[in-house]
């Protein structure tokens, strides 16, 4: 096997790996023997030191490893302590706000109140941890019932749903009509914005 592609499927592995691999089975996979294998990992880690990169091949007593250079820790923890910043559109917002504001809430009652689908936002209320699953409706197809979560509480500095604002009921009516008069239906079809 030609010495560059060997290099570049050890470090294929190691990087998707992301812990020490013993060279024997790396050797194994690059169809060279053991000695061979190691004198190949000693000529990338000189390689690794000589770009003065990120990135350090680690030799280990029988495996070897890619990791961070030690000297750019604080770099890395500086990232990775840094708060994540979640932005939601416009569609999750109001699906959060429907949510907590009507659960335990099931996906199609989200829908029927937004009118609209609401999968994309429910999925991805799920990743940020905002909303969670919180069993299933005895009734048919057993649909499943969404509820807010301790993420959504410390994000929005509540301490439980009981400090929620209330909603104004006129203002909600208000909304209604407003939204029925910019969707130009016709007189006794009426919008669905219970809360």
């Amino acid at each position: 096997m030609d010495k560059n592609k060997a290099k570049a499927i050890i470090e294929a592995i190691l990087f998707t790996m992301g812990e020490s691999v013993e060279i024997s089975r790396l050797a194994d996979i690059i169809e060279m023997d053991v000695k061979s294998a190691e004198a190949l990992l000693e000529e990338m880690q000189q390689e690794y030191k000589d770009r003065d990169g990120g990135i350090q091949l680690l030799m280990l007593d029988k495996s070897v490893q890619l990791c961070t250079r030690k000297e750019l820790y604080e770099y890395i923890i500086r990232i990775a302590k840094a708060p994540r910043k979640i932005t939601l559109s416009e569609p999750a917002l109001e699906t959060l706000a429907i949510v907590a504001y009507k659960q335990p809430i099931t996906r199609v009652e989200i829908e029927k109140i937004r009118g609209v689908s609401c999968q994309h936002s429910i999925d991805r209320l799920i990743e940020y941890d905002f909303i969670q699953e919180l069993g299933r409706l005895d009734a048919p197809g057993r649909p499943i019932l969404f509820g807010t979560t301790e993420q959504f509480l410390r994000s929005f500095g509540l301490e439980s749903l009981a400090q929620m604002p209330e909603l104004d009921l006129d203002k909600l009516e208000e909304f209604k009509e407003q939204a029925e008069r910019e969707a130009g239906l016709p007189q006794g079809v009426q919008l669905s914005l219970e809360v």
